[in-house]
């Protein structure tokens, strides 16, 4: 089986993110939004840096502004997945940009985003689920109204509860009551460390946000304590080597360490994170992974078998999608 065919999972989505640029072209001129500064000549997203990355990113979702937005990114998105083997996603969705996070406004645009779900799941077969994340450099207080839409709409689409944005804005324990409550409410925890804040904040991440996955990750390799850590307690890194690479926080593909912490231990999955802004897909990073550091069958079959212990569906959902990876 080819690596673009097999069915793959992936655990680390921001559903902006994943917006193709032709599709948030097509919406701005439709509203007559001039955004035309985020794009270069080719219509490929422009940015220069992680700053600026995200100034970009928040310029893309400025002209999402209705649930039947989120409706049609949705599709689109998981279109572009399916076509990369892709059955099972967790994407990053945030009522900041979903109604101010407003609980009933993000209830609207909740629906919208499910209802495009099932659809491509009738239409493709591929399986999506949500997981609720506040902005990190927006601030502890709106992370506590964003926990408080997570909390509201807990279930069995809704299964998770993260924190993205700039990693260097406060500390995870500013965060420690939002997490809390969406702990309460049955939530799973994720959080982004250690993509810019280096091992420390991984450990600190653990330490008080008491997550089971982290986002990125990478740098807990720098402390080798840590990696070990990891690996015994049983945390999930959700890798996204692409997205590493394009954003410079390692150089070149043969320097990034996944492979080093699968050989140590840690359960690392594989993701795309932003595919449209990293110039990657699924079928990519798999192809990347196989040349670079000289990945078989075996090692992306383990890759995927983690991926869906590790994804926060029920269990039913988990025991069909480990079905369809073993009947390929």
């Amino acid at each position: 089986m080819s690596l673009s065919s097999r069915p793959k999972i992936e655990l680390h989505l921001h559903l902006e993110g994943a917006a193709p640029p032709a599709f948030i072209r097509g919406l701005a001129k439709e509203k007559n939004a001039d955004i035309g500064r985020i794009f270069d000549e080719r219509g490929h997203y422009a940015y220069n840096g992680f700053p600026e990355f995200l100034r970009v990113y928040e310029a893309a979702t400025s002209v999402l502004t209705t649930p039947e937005d989120y409706a049609r990114l949705t599709r689109a998105v998981l279109a572009e997945c399916a076509e990369h083997g892709v059955i099972y996603a967790e994407t990053f969705v945030s009522p900041d940009f979903c109604g101010g996070r407003d609980v009933a406004a993000w209830r609207e645009y909740l629906h919208a985003m499910q209802e495009a779900a099932a659809e491509a799941e009738r239409a493709d077969g591929i399986i999506l689920r949500g997981i609720v994340t506040c902005i990190r450099h927006f601030g502890p207080e709106k992370a506590r109204e964003t926990a408080r839409c997570a909390a509201e709409t807990a279930g069995d689409w809704i299964v998770g509860f993260g924190i993205g944005g700039d990693e260097m804005a406060g500390k995870p324990g500013d965060f420690a009551w939002s997490f809390d409550m969406a702990r309460e409410a049955g939530l799973r925890l994720t959080a982004h460390a250690g993509e810019w804040g280096g091992a420390q904040s991984v450990r600190d991440t653990l330490d008080d946000l008491r997550v089971e996955r982290i986002g990125h990750g990478v740098q807990a390799i720098d402390d080798l304590a840590l990696v070990d850590r990891l690996a015994e307690d049983g945390v999930v890194l959700e890798v996204c080597p692409g997205s590493n690479i394009a954003l410079g926080v390692y150089p070149r593909w043969r320097d990034h360490p996944i492979h080093r912490l699968r050989e140590r231990g840690v359960k690392v999955t594989v993701s795309t994170d932003d595919p449209p802004f990293f110039h990657t897909t699924m079928s990519h990073e798999y192809d990347m992974l196989a040349e670079v550091f000289d990945w078989d069958d075996g090692v992306f079959e383990d890759i995927e078998r983690t991926s869906a212990e590790a994804a926060f569906c029920d269990k039913d959902t988990r025991e069909a999608l480990l079905k369809r990876l073993a009947g390929r």
